[in-house]
């Protein structure tokens, strides 16, 4: 058995990009050098093949390794791709050379690896016969010829209904070069007018494109042999009675333009092959293709386009003559081909990678870009207008911060801004399209991120506490570039709304009335972005009252543009726009539009019953307060809803929000109808707001647990004999053992010794300590412990009064001792100190009174 040959090793280092294929997209895993070579095992022997890429930014780091394992595992597209798909995971990759040198000498490298897998070639006889089953059996086809053509189409229908057929299939396609071959025949049968071979001529392309082999397709698509496969595409026998003009569209170079001569030949080549295959993807096989040969056509577009742009963007000398040409003075045809040009740049530069797609922005605008985009903006052509939105929509998509440093130094320059281009052309441009796309450059370039909120307010605990939020500096050139926008440029784009005013009829023409729309929402941003600059434009341009003269329009959405800018101010919160609104009476407007017309439900009548809801349940007290006060009449009207009758109700239940509107305006969410039958005024007694169910009563009535309540000070108890005691706090009671003794050992003595003292705390202590509310349970068993209480004393009072000389003589130091712990104890508590004044102070008062 004849030894194999081992190819030599490539060993040199080949600039490349590495790709892979990541939902039908390429993503570029990164730049680096790539080597093809075998890895040696430990006797130094080489054991297997392998490409590997290092990566160029990152010395020592491996952006890709893969081994090559199969026959047909890596196809080389082009002069500088190679692809293939990892055994390991199935994931589709792909090698961009920087020059073909290098694609070509890797793919020296792993051809001969490839072929060395060919079972032909290989006569070991170890191979498994599972291995011997996989090999494709040498098919052939008969000659292409119009005689062969229906069994040409059913054996490629047959052999390509299998995995191992179609690989036999596609390598005899490309080894016999039979599609070259098959491109006479069409002629043949179109000059026979032989529509059943046409139709199977159709069918025989259909199979070899849906074959999805990239070096395949790229033949299909070359100047020799795109004609006359289209040309068999155009006789579909699913639509036999019509017939497709795909040459047409393709033969010759009557569509293709050069702006600027492109002196590179491959790159000419690569523009004409991504033209085809666009076409092919979008018309010739939209309806037939498959997920597989979608990916492929993609692939194929899309690396083409790389290679362009960046050919493109590297050549200075080109990117200057083709921005000369808006300098010197060229022809509008001229210059109408470059600003389409550099449209289909910006379009293709979508699909690139971020930072390829910056470098060529940055590269453009540092050419004159915006000088570009302010002639197509103001050209009388509407497909210019319309390249040079899509450029700068593009640009601003990209990066808008760039533009706007552009905006800055045009005004350091003291020149016209981009804004003030983009102002002139909304007001005048009669495509809807364009002035969408204006409108949405507009509010980007104005935006200065999110509006700023000095404080957030959050409620807990029935009390609202103000948290500083942290929020970023603004930029000081977009505060710059602000100012100038309203003292100059705002005036002029919203003048269409200003000249209201000295209108009499609110008739327009469709591109007057389209332009209110734009303008209504641009102004809707400003205000939500634009706060204090925004209120001093409304106020001082009396705004709010223009744009309610549109309620008068007989355009049903110029109406509803009015109820969406009134409801922005309201929904705003703000109490500079809620008095505005108020002040100039715009309300009463839109009541009368509601009046008119109901009882029909449309968005009209929807839009405004909303609004008057978002007033009711956001509790604007000033805007009920307004509508009830001013337009009473037509709120009555309007009574038999819910809405309205409410709004009255509880206006007049507090006299004009003089009272606490907190209590009665709620949701009707949130309170049922017989909730809000049973609230008590708001100027009773807090606590009786509190409502219990039978059960709850039933509890607090028979509970006996003592616990501490808090009441209000004008709550105290009345004895039976009239005299009103201090207040005084719940405490614990001692039993009536100790009471008796404490009364007979040191009630009489303490009051005798420091009565001032005694009066003099308490009544500082009933002026600091604010007395909470009882139960009534506890209310009355307390009454009734303090008239047993107060009956026993002043009987030991009777007795004490005769002999009180005795009592004082005879009182045991035990008696003392214990009184006087009980004292201490009481005045440390203010609580137990204050009963012991209060029944001293009877006892006291009812010696004197007996003494006199």
């Amino acid at each position: 058995m004849a030894a194999q040959p081992v190819p030599h090793p490539s060993t040199d280092r080949r600039r490349v990009k590495v790709y892979e294929l990541r939902n039908n997209d390429w993503f570029d895993r990164g730049t680096g050098f790539c080597t093809a070579t075998f890895t040696t095992s430990e006797d130094g022997q080489p054991r297997d093949s392998r490409v590997m890429v290092e990566s160029e930014d990152q010395p020592g780091r491996t952006l890709l390794e893969t081994r090559i394992c199969k026959e047909d595992g890596f196809h080389k597209q082009q002069e500088t791709l190679i692809v293939w798909t990892e055994p390991t995971n199935g994931v589709d990759m792909a090698l961009s050379f920087q020059e073909a040198e290098g694609c070509a000498m890797i793919w020296k490298f792993i051809n001969n690896i490839q072929q060395q897998y060919n079972p032909s070639n290989n006569q070991d006889d170890s191979l498994s016969d599972d291995l011997a089953m996989d090999v494709p059996n040498p098919i052939s086809l008969p000659e292409a010829s119009l005689a062969n053509l229906a069994d040409i189409e059913t054996q490629m229908r047959l052999i390509a209904s299998s995995l191992a057929g179609r690989d036999a299939l596609t390598k005899y396609v490309i080894a016999e070069n039979y599609i070259d071959k098959l491109v006479p025949v069409v002629s043949d049968a179109e000059d026979l007018e032989s529509l059943a071979d046409l139709h199977r001529l159709c069918n025989i392309m259909k199979t070899i494109i849906l074959l999805n082999d990239t070096s395949m397709i790229e033949h299909i698509v070359s100047d020799g042999c795109v004609l006359g496969v289209v040309g068999a595409l155009e006789y579909d026998p699913d639509f036999p009675s019509h017939k497709a003009n795909h040459r047409q569209w393709l033969q010759g170079e009557g569509r293709y333009r050069e702006v600027v001569r492109i002196e590179e030949p491959t790159i000419v080549k690569k523009i004409h092959q991504t033209y085809r295959l666009q076409y092919l993807k979008d018309v010739v096989l939209a309806r037939i293709l498959d997920d597989n040969t979608f990916s492929v056509l993609n692939s194929l577009i899309f690396f083409n386009q790389v290679d362009i742009v960046q050919h493109l963007q590297a050549n200075s000398a080109f990117l200057g003559e083709l921005f000369n040409i808006f300098k010197s003075g060229q022809d509008s045809s001229r210059r109408k081909e470059a600003v389409l040009f550099i449209q289909q740049c910006c379009a293709i530069a979508k699909n690139l990678q971020p930072p390829a797609r910056q470098t060529l922005y940055n590269n453009l605008i540092a050419h004159g870009l915006l000088q570009v985009v302010h002639f197509g903006l103001r050209s009388n052509d509407v497909a210019v207008r319309v390249g040079a939105t899509d450029i700068m929509v593009s640009v601003i998509d990209n990066d808008a911060q760039m533009i706007r440093q552009t905006i800055y130094r045009q005004i350091h320059e003291k020149q016209p801004p981009l804004t003030d281009t983009l102002i002139d052309i909304l007001l005048v441009e009669t495509d809807l399209g364009v002035k969408s796309q204006i409108s949405d450059a507009l509010k980007v370039l104005l935006d200065q991120g999110p509006p700023i909120q000095t404080e957030a307010f959050a409620k807990a605990n029935g009390e609202y506490a103000a948290r500083a939020r942290l929020v970023p500096a603004p930029d000081p050139q977009q505060d710059h570039f602000l100012a100038l926008f309203y003292d100059k440029s705002a005036v002029k784009l919203f003048q269409p709304l200003i000249a209201l005013q000295d209108r009499t009829t609110m008739e327009f023409t469709n591109g007057e009335a389209s332009a209110f729309s734009y303008l209504v929402e641009i102004l809707c941003f400003f205000v939500r972005q634009h706060q204090h600059r925004s209120k001093f434009f409304v106020m001082s341009n009396n705004i709010v009252l223009r744009v309610t003269q549109l309620l008068q329009s007989p355009e049903k959405f110029l109406k509803l543009v009015a109820v969406r800018f009134l409801r922005h101010l309201i929904s705003s919160q703000d109490e500079f726009y809620i008095n505005h609104l108020s002040e100039k009476r715009v309300i009463e407007p839109v009541l009368d539009l509601l009046i008119k017309t109901l009882p029909r439900d449309n968005l009209i009548s929807s839009a405004c019953l909303e609004l008057f809801e978002h007033i009711k349940k956001e509790n604007i007290k000033e805007l009920v307060k307004h509508m009830v006060e001013n337009c009473r009449e037509k709120l009555q009207s309007l009574s038999y809803m819910e809405l309205f009758n409410s709004l009255i109700l509880r206006y007049d239940q507090t006299s004009g929000f003089t009272a606490n509107m907190e209590y009665f305006l709620e949701s009707e969410g949130d309170a049922s109808r017989d909730r809000r039958r049973t609230r008590p005024p708001p100027h009773r007694n807090p606590m009786e707001h509190l409502t219990m169910d039978d059960a709850q009563e039933e509890y607090w009535n028979t509970s006996d647990d003592e616990e501490d309540l808090q009441v209000r000070s004008g709550d105290r108890v009345v004895p039976a004999n009239g005299e009103t005691p201090g207040a005084r706090l719940l405490v614990d009671y001692a039993s009536d053992e100790e009471l008796d003794d404490n009364i007979e050992a040191g009630v009489t003595s303490s009051d005798e010794e420091k009565p001032e003292d005694t009066v003099q705390q308490e009544g500082e202590n009933s002026m600091s300590v604010v007395p909470p509310p009882e139960r009534l349970s506890e209310k009355r068993r307390r009454e009734e412990d303090e008239e047993d209480n107060l009956s026993k004393m002043v009987q030991h009072k009777r007795r004490n009064s005769t002999s009180a000389g005795a009592n004082a003589s005879s009182t045991p130091p035990s008696t003392l001792r214990k009184k006087k712990i009980m004292a201490g104890a009481r005045d440390s508590g203010g609580a137990s100190k204050k009963i012991a004044i209060s029944l001293s102070s009877t006892i006291r008062s009812g010696e004197q009174g007996g003494g006199e």
